[in-house]
């Protein structure tokens, strides 16, 4: 009873200190009616547009839930010394908004993998697997074969569309391999990380289903090190072996991409001199692959040697639009995924800063009444965003209300992870700690050494022709089907002006539920996915 009276007179103090913070124009009942009805005006005034989608921009902030969303915006106006609670980031000036449940074929909560699967290919799947079905079991080659399946980047191409993908991950990962790859095993990044079996059973890794599935017109990220023979050393870590090509097959599918395009203006680079160095309005194909594996995280970026998301989403959007056709296009802030599975909530909220600004630079360079604009996560992470901090608190700083044990903890804290660290039964003492530095580790409730995804839904936002299709509470892979209907590409053509009307599509097999044999596909799938990072 005395903690709690205790708490109680520590809220109360707390509220009584807040209110002192308060903006005196927020004091004013008028100040919030005002905006409340220019807001509301705003709605009224809005006309849906029905257009077909000439060009489709798809960003994906990788991990980013909600929670991480939030706590983004606030950073982005701390950035701009701003208390940044109001901060309008350009994702929140988006007119339509639904929610979009991610969970995979086989689990609750889904890795990148199943949900790239569904929001590029339209079809959930199972855990680690990519362009494929849930027919596809985790890491089985053979029973991949026939149960591929296809995304809106090859429905836009097959449509005339020149497509592209930027990341800052490596090209393989499992966001932008969805979009061209059919793999029952994410990992099969080159063929050195195939096993036998899928040797045997003919399998092909992810790299080379870069260059040879779908005639993709700009290619952007990392990922070097999978597309060269073993032992090839790299043109920026030429001492680093673990940079070095790691290919067993002797090939060079840089080399391979480059003989490919006889005839046509392509450019391979691999730094930011010759990035910035490639014309646009000359190019016809760009593969640019500034990493070994991962680009380096948007603080740690030399920006004399590497671009930002930014800047490649500029440059793929420049070489793109000259399609008289239009376009498709997969910006991946992929990083903001990695940065929560180490549990440092400042490198994660910063890659979600930085993603902000590729939206907005995407916005900049296309046309509202022609481009389809639509961003979303494809997961969430345990990120919780907790306390009474002040307004105007840092987002990365300590909750003035302490625990039970007397000590603080801080605004944003992770359910599980690395930052657990109980040592003979106390939390430690982070008074004097800097806490909003790149290389803090949030403290998290329970013990893993990389933090792991969550399963709330994840919000979807869009604007440009039918945005109003991503409204209400969706299933993810309803994402491929609103952007191919809004483009007009795919199997359903009814938005094209004088189109068929196509049959509904085929089922490819029985729905009835085959029960031990999903139960054994199960327990296969959680030893696998045991033992990917995801």
């Amino acid at each position: 009873m005395e903690l709690t009276r205790l708490a109680l007179v520590a809220l109360v103090l707390l509220v009584t200190l807040g209110s002192s913070r308060a903006k005196v124009e927020e004091e004013n009942p008028e100040f919030w009616r005002s905006k409340a009805k220019q807001t509301l005006q705003s709605v009224l005034d809005r006309k849906l547009n029905t257009n077909v989608a000439k060009n489709v921009i798809l960003f994906l902030g990788d991990g980013m839930g909600i929670t991480t969303y939030t706590a983004a915006r606030i950073l982005k106006g701390q950035l701009q010394d701003q208390t940044g609670e109001e901060t309008v980031m350009t994702m929140d000036t988006f007119p339509h908004v639904g929610l979009a449940k991610t969970y995979s074929v086989d689990f609750q909560i889904p890795d990148s993998a199943a949900t790239a699967t569904a929001y590029l290919c339209g079809v959930k799947t199972n855990l680690n697997t990519i362009g494929v079905s849930a027919a596809t079991r985790n890491g089985v080659c053979r029973t991949q074969k026939g149960n591929e399946v296809t995304s809106i980047l090859k429905w836009a191409k097959d449509a005339g569309k020149s497509v592209g993908i930027v990341t800052t991950t490596r090209v393989q990962h499992a966001t932008p391999a969805a979009s061209y790859a059919h793999s029952a095993s994410r990992t099969w990044y080159s063929d050195a990380d195939l096993p036998d079996a899928a040797k045997t059973d003919n399998c092909t890794d992810i790299a080379s289903q870069l260059i040879e599935n779908i005639d993709i017109d700009v290619i952007i990220g990392g990922g070097r090190k999978y597309m060269t023979p073993r032992g090839t050393k790299d043109p920026e870590y030429s001492l680093d072996l673990s940079s070095w090509g790691t290919r067993r097959d002797g090939r060079n599918l840089i080399q391979e991409w480059q003989s490919m395009k006889t005839g046509k203006v392509a450019h391979y680079v691999w730094n930011k001199s010759d990035f910035d160095a490639v014309d646009p309005e000359a190019t016809d194909y760009l593969m640019a692959l500034f990493e070994p594996g991962d680009l380096r995280y948007e603080v740690e970026r030399d920006p004399s040697t590497d671009p930002s998301i930014v800047e490649t989403t500029e440059k793929a959007i420049r070489i793109l639009q000259k399609n008289p056709r239009g376009f498709f296009l997969l910006v991946e802030g992929g990083r903001i995924d990695q940065a929560h599975h180490a549990g440092r909530a400042y490198m994660a909220l910063n890659e979600a800063v930085a993603f902000d600004n590729a939206i907005a630079k995407g916005l900049e360079l296309t046309k509202e009444d022609e481009t389809l604009t639509v961003v979303t996560a494809d997961h969430s992470h345990p990120l919780t965003f907790n306390g009474f901090p002040f307004r105007g608190q840092s987002i990365l700083g300590k909750s003035p209300l302490w625990g039970t044990d007397f000590l603080p903890y801080t605004t944003l804290m992770y359910g599980n992870g690395p930052g657990h660290k109980i040592i003979n039964g106390k939390r430690p003492d982070i008074r004097n700690v800097t806490t909003n530095d790149k290389n803090y580790v949030q403290l998290s409730a329970a013990p893993v050494d990389s933090t792991t995804h969550s399963g709330e839904d994840v919000a979807v936002l869009a604007r440009g022709p039918m945005a109003h299709l991503f409204s209400g509470v969706q299933e993810q892979n309803y994402i491929a089907h609103a952007m191919g209907y809004a483009a007009c590409v795919g199997a359903d053509l009814r938005h094209c002006n004088g189109g068929p009307i196509p049959p509904v599509y085929p089922n490819n097999r029985s729905g009835a539920v085959q029960t031990s044999s999903a139960l054994s596909s199960s327990l296969l799938s959680l030893l696998l996915a045991l033992t990917v990072i995801m």
